[in-house]
């Protein structure tokens, strides 16, 4: 789904109770794979999609878009400063966003929603993940999840579902989108991993549907994919009000060439698409 920087690194330490490297092993949905690179990271592939890429410095990610996922959360989290944040992450895997969250703000609570039970047992031993209260897993579907949190709870939420390589539908409704406005707190941030394929209009829906619930969308994609010409995953940002500054400028120092979208693009695209339902 996402390409992997192979930055090398001979002095970081490795994992510490990995499974049989390469090996595929059974979960609850399916089966999984982990293989490990030459600087000491390790891929998680799930039924055969790449599914979390954790490097043994925990801020350092693999996955282009958890970069910018990332980024955001960082600059919201300074610009609206709380004792301890609260975050929720729809979609687990491996949990390398979670983890790079929590090496980053320690401070922060998070929970991750991940429908697969045995998965999630599996990454607590072959990760080093952090522990409860910092770090907590819940066994659920996303859509369940996120309809039966209380209002206001959380300061960031971000949707990284997937069944195989496309997000299941029922997460792509302005429904849903209402559900995440209704559980994030005033100007709370929502981020969604969109890997839309060319033609699909997909980008352009996601945009329409999220504006049914939040005055402010923004996307962050390489031009390629913001023009369509080719599959690639981009962010989806959006919040109740004007969303953190300094994003397109911090995008500018990342690895591959990406950029904010401009406000008039993201209007294109919202006039563009079509609010699923």
């Amino acid at each position: 789904m996402a390409r992997r920087d192979r930055t090398r690194s001979s002095s970081t330490p490795l994992f510490g109770q990995l499974p049989e490297l390469g090996a595929v092993l059974p979960i609850s949905t399916g089966t999984a794979r982990v293989t490990q690179e030459q600087d000491g990271s390790v891929l998680l592939e799930v039924n055969g999609v790449p599914s979390s890429h954790l490097h043994p410095e925990p801020t350092h990610l693999v996955f282009e878009y958890m970069r910018w996922m990332l980024l955001a959360i960082d600059l919201h989290l300074e610009q609206s400063p709380t004792p301890t944040p609260q975050l929720a992450h729809l979609g687990g895997g491996a949990c390398a966003l979670p983890r790079a969250v929590a090496a980053q703000h320690p401070d922060a609570r998070q929970i991750v929603v991940e429908v697969d039970s045995r998965l999630a047992e599996q990454v607590r031993d072959w990760f080093d993940l952090p522990r409860s209260p910092q770090l907590r897993i819940r066994i659920d579907d996303a859509l369940s999840a996120l309809a039966a949190w209380r209002d206001d709870r959380f300061d960031v939420l971000v949707r990284d579902v997937f069944a195989g390589s496309l997000t299941p539908e029922a997460l792509l409704t302005a429904e849903t989108a209402a559900h995440a406005a209704r559980v994030l707190r005033e100007g709370g941030l929502y981020l969604a991993n969109c890997a839309a394929p060319p033609g699909s209009g997909l980008m352009a829906d996601e945009v329409a549907s999220l504006s049914t619930a939040f005055e402010h969308v923004a996307v962050i994609a390489e031009p390629a994919h913001l023009s369509g010409k080719r599959r690639g995953n981009c962010v989806l940002v959006a919040s109740t009000r004007p969303l953190p500054e300094g994003i397109d400028r911090a995008l500018r120092s990342d690895a591959v060439s990406v950029r904010l979208a401009r406000p008039d693009q993201v209007e294109a695209l919202r006039r563009a698409g079509r609010v699923r339902h």
